[in-house]
């Protein structure tokens, strides 16, 4: 299964408002493991940035200047998440706003059954409670350190590790399958449920099996412990 966990960074928090993406990052699962494969770019959002907004990542109209616009990298970025289900925290925010700068290209919006909203997951896991990234990260003893500001590659990355923790650990795979509910703003939220099998497994052991087993602990004497578990007694 293939899952792209992705962050973007704006000028603002207005998609309507005529804010734009200056930043999209994204990191590739394959079966909830790190596949080392990646997409980062930064994007010139042609209009000021916000002064909100550049608190918040430090990313200055300056900088942003020379940097590609959106039209540019979109059959890159489109071509990257592909077919693979979106891990995003706060869904609704990034998706308003991908699927503003895809409409502006004449291209369709994203699949929103095809997006895992992890705020949604972390508010039915942990009622009440805090949920933003830092505060999982806190919670799942994840280091987010190096998140002095927002970025989207890093907040990415972050999320990656917060995700897997979300549903279930490192070791969701050993018995776990993930199921698509429909989740808020038409989005899907991932439900871990343990599958049940239709119908047993055949046995492994045939009769000739079976019996040489037996003819085995009958081999070793009357004091072996195996003995009782065959049911013989003493004198058999």
């Amino acid at each position: 299964m293939r899952e792209i966990v992705l962050d973007t960074e704006t000028t603002g928090v207005e998609a309507n408002g005529g804010d734009r993406i200056v930043e999209i990052g994204c990191v590739e699962l394959v079966n909830h493991c790190p596949s080392g494969r990646s997409f980062h770019v930064y994007m010139n959002p042609e209009r000021p940035m916000s002064d909100g907004a550049f608190r918040v990542h430090g990313l200055s109209d300056a900088f942003l200047s020379d940097k590609p616009l959106f039209a540019a990298i979109a059959e890159e970025f489109v071509s990257f998440i592909a077919d693979a289900r979106l891990v995003i925290h706060n869904a609704a925010f990034d998706v308003g706003f991908l699927n503003m700068e895809l409409k502006r290209i004449g291209r369709g919006p994203i699949e929103p059954s095809l997006v895992v909203d992890t705020l949604a997951m972390a508010r039915r896991k942990h009622p009440g409670a805090s949920n933003s990234l830092d505060a999982l990260c806190s919670r799942y003893g994840i280091d987010n350190g190096r998140r002095t500001k927002h970025g989207a590659l890093l907040d990415a990355e972050i999320l990656a590790e917060v995700y897997i923790e979300l549903i279930g650990g490192k070791q969701t795979t050993l018995g776990l399958g993930v199921q698509m509910n429909g989740g808020q703003n038409g989005l899907a939220d991932a439900v871990i449920e343990r599958p049940q099998r239709l119908r047993p497994l055949a046995p492994r052991l045939d009769e000739a099996a079976i019996a040489a087993h037996e003819a085995f602990i009958r081999s070793l004497g009357k004091a072996q412990l195996w003995r009782g578990y065959l049911g013989l007694t003493d004198e058999a």
